[in-house]
């Protein structure tokens, strides 16, 4: 298989990693968190969390699939992004809370310190890549 072919499944495989864990950690929000330090509260511990998680993440499956350049880094995290946004889409139908609802709640805390956190969870792959240097790539 060809690199260009491989930043798919790495996407693929970065969003399933942590979409996993912010779904844990999205039930435990709501089932425990939410009473017990407030919601935002919960989500501003939570983010931290969730980015060094992206970044170990991002560093396994971009050595994983050979990923060394910039860009083709930054495309990992875009489609990741993506696929993460239609779960969330997704979910928030499944909930009843509807795609419209949820997207205005964006533009409010905590959702947007969320949307923030998942920006960086976009941009984790390509800032992994870009530490490395030229000596690691």
């Amino acid at each position: 298989m060809s690199k260009k072919h491989l930043v798919p499944w790495a996407a693929t495989a970065y969003f399933a990693v942590i979409f996993a864990l912010g779904f844990a950690l999205g039930t435990l929000r709501v089932l425990w968190g939410a009473e017990a330090l407030g919601e935002t509260r919960f989500v501003l511990v939570e983010i931290p969390l969730m980015l060094a998680a992206s970044w170990a993440a991002a560093r396994w499956l971009t050595h994983r699939y050979r990923i060394r350049q910039g860009g083709r880094a930054l495309a990992m995290g875009m489609a990741a992004f993506g696929l993460l946004m239609v779960a969330e889409i997704a979910l928030a139908a499944a909930t009843g809370e509807g795609a419209l609802a949820w997207l205005a709640s964006l533009a409010r805390p905590p959702a947007l310190y969320g949307l923030l956190g998942q920006v960086g969870f976009a941009l984790m792959p390509w800032l992994v890549v870009i530490s490395r240097g030229p000596a690691g790539r």
